[in-house]
């Protein structure tokens, strides 16, 4: 039996206003099948942030693992990019 490889992937931190759980946004665009152009889409995430150390905006990377709640399956890995204070 082959060993499965957990997903990973980078996205920005949209919300933190739970205790140990983020959003996170993940943006990408797809050619429009008809006419060509390319599309904005964006898939939300809520992800498990043990030691609430992401703020919004920050660049993190999320793991996908196991359910912790009903809408949470991903988990922080690390914090790659902090976000500019003003």
């Amino acid at each position: 039996m082959q060993e499965r490889k957990p997903k990973t992937t980078t996205a920005v931190v949209t919300s933190n206003s739970g205790n140990k759980s983020i959003k996170v946004a993940i943006d990408y665009k797809v050619k429009h099948p008809k006419y060509g152009k390319y599309v904005k889409r964006r898939t939300t995430l809520s992800v498990h942030d043990e030691h609430n150390q992401a703020d919004v905006g920050d660049v993190v990377e999320v793991l996908q693992c196991r359910p912790h709640s009903k809408t949470k399956s991903w988990r922080l890995v690390n914090v790659i990019e902090k976000a500019v204070q003003k």
